[in-house]
């Protein structure tokens, strides 16, 4: 999503200095690559670029295919085969076997199909949502991105001749909270769809203003997560100390609830080094369904905090006791500030990829999931 954000906001600074601009997306994989479908990147008419398609080595011919892509006025699909000796220089430098399918859209033709916009909307809603994209391996009309779904009716444009068969399966992407790809006949043709699956970024609220807590906002930010810090102590809760979080917030464990909006993705680290400020804290958040509360310190401490909790009459329900995580953190030898904040972040992104957070040398089978259709 960070990327995303980022696209976003450099099309409107180009749009703003009257730049023209195309989006170029990894819309299928076959293979390895360094980047899965999904993937984009921002190219302008005088060779800024904003994301990434690929480890480095696709970047500077895409540059030079995004400005054809301009110069015609229409979207294009140009394919990468590290597979084939004559693109065997992209392998290389890859480090991978696969084939690499990129869009290349010009932006600002048609209103229609306005790419940005669609995920303009996706940066700016805290919503789960899906894009689609659709493109054609064999012929020359190559629709683009097109259509964004998050639970009501699909926004932007689908084809009426296969309507129903997208806005189902988008349905079914966005109930399964997976991506996928699928063909589809339009006009007697084969159409392909990239069905993708994107949930808000992930929001962190760090309850704690110490100076342990500013590296870890910092790698948040990078990470492009949203970031709160939160802390009774006025003298520690100034943004001039965190200059990079969103938000920057002094109150009392009772009031923070009032000031912030916690859904499925948002995390809570108790960083005070307070006791009694975590405690309390902990409690106000019993009552709601927490997706992660992450504890720093000892495993004692959260023994004796949960301890605290059923004295005082608050039950924990199986999903809020799996979802307290303390000692909060990989064990990978962590010390100092930046290293601890480096291990509860990628505990947090283990997480909520669904994954152990484990060695990649011991990981049988692909690195990234391979995008399947889910049949019904």
């Amino acid at each position: 999503m960070n990327e995303i954000k980022s696209i976003v906001d450099a099309y409107q600074q180009a749009k703003k200095d009257g730049k023209r601009a195309a989006l170029a997306t990894v819309v299928k994989v076959d293979g390895s690559s360094y980047r899965r479908p999904g993937a984009r990147m921002l190219v302008t008419e005088d060779g800024q670029i904003t994301g990434a398609i690929s480890g480095g080595c696709l970047e500077g011919d895409a540059l030079k295919k995004a400005l054809f892509a301009m110069s015609e006025g229409r979207n294009k699909l140009v394919t990468y085969d590290s597979t084939d000796e004559d693109d065997l220089k992209f392998g290389v430098q890859l480090g991978c076997n696969g084939i690499v399918y990129i869009l290349f859209e010009p932006l600002g033709l048609s209103e229609r199909s306005d790419a940005i916009q669609l995920l303009r909307d996706l940066s700016a809603d805290r919503v789960d949502a899906v894009v689609l994209t659709l493109f054609s391996l064999t012929g020359d009309t190559q629709p683009g991105t097109c259509a964004r779904y998050s639970g009501n009716d699909p926004e932007g444009f689908l084809p009426p001749e296969i309507f129903d068969e997208l806005s189902a399966d988008m349905k079914r992407s966005l109930t399964g909270k997976f991506s996928a790809t699928k063909s589809y006949i339009l006009n007697g043709q084969s159409i392909e769809a990239l069905i993708e699956f994107v949930p808000p970024p992930l929001s962190l609220v760090i309850a704690g203003a110490g100076n342990d807590v500013q590296p870890l906002v910092s790698m948040a930010s990078i990470l492009g997560w949203m970031v709160t810090v939160v802390d009774g102590r006025p003298a520690y809760a100034q943004t001039q100390r965190f200059p990079l979080a969103d938000r920057v917030i002094t109150a009392k464990p009772h009031e923070v609830l009032a000031q912030i909006s916690p859904d499925p993705r948002t995390v809570f680290l108790f960083m005070t080094h307070n006791y009694n400020y975590d405690v309390a804290l902990f409690k106000e958040l019993a009552g709601t369904e927490y997706s992660f509360i992450g504890i720093l310190g000892p495993a004692q401490k959260k023994e004796r905090m949960l301890k605290e909790l059923q004295d005082a009459g608050i039950e924990l329900n199986e999903k809020q006791r799996g979802a307290i995580y303390g000692p909060v953190g990989l064990d990978i030898g962590a010390e100092t500030a930046e290293e601890i904040g480096l291990s509860i972040l990628a505990e947090i992104k283990a997480v909520f990829s669904d994954r152990e957070g484990s060695s990649l040398k011991q990981k049988e089978g692909p690195i990234h999931n391979r995008l399947v259709y889910a049949k019904e």
